[in-house]
């Protein structure tokens, strides 16, 4: 039986003409991290897709992870690791606004469990 998946959606207004030095940060810095956690990255989009050197982007990274339990380690090591939170601030002169969502296939809810 396959595990239903749990996506971790990262989405992150940059601060204009910083779109491509935040993706490369990420990509550099927070992503070994992520997947050190039990995150795998699907993919990163730019939007626009176009790097503009005077407006802000919004860039969205989905990862995914295996099954509620998957979540929940990830969760839990995530916040009790102080790097993490150490390079979202230390990315703050990048950013304007960022938020982190979770979700799953309408699908694969019934086997993630109930609270």
């Amino acid at each position: 039986m396959n595990t239903a998946k749990v996506y971790v959606i990262d989405t992150v207004v940059t601060k204009p003409g910083r779109a491509r030095d935040f993706v490369d940060a990420y990509l550099r810095e927070y992503a070994p991290g992520a997947r050190e956690r039990g995150m795998t990255l699907e993919r990163i989009v730019v939007s626009p897709p176009v790097w503009f050197p005077d407006e802000s982007n919004t860039v969205i990274a989905t990862w995914v992870i295996d099954g509620a339990e998957g979540w929940w380690e990830m969760t839990w090591r995530g916040r009790s690791d102080p790097a993490v939170r150490g390079w979202w601030d230390g990315v703050d002169d990048l950013i304007v606004h960022r938020t982190r969502s979770t979700g799953a296939e309408a699908a694969d809810i019934e086997r993630l469990g109930n609270v």
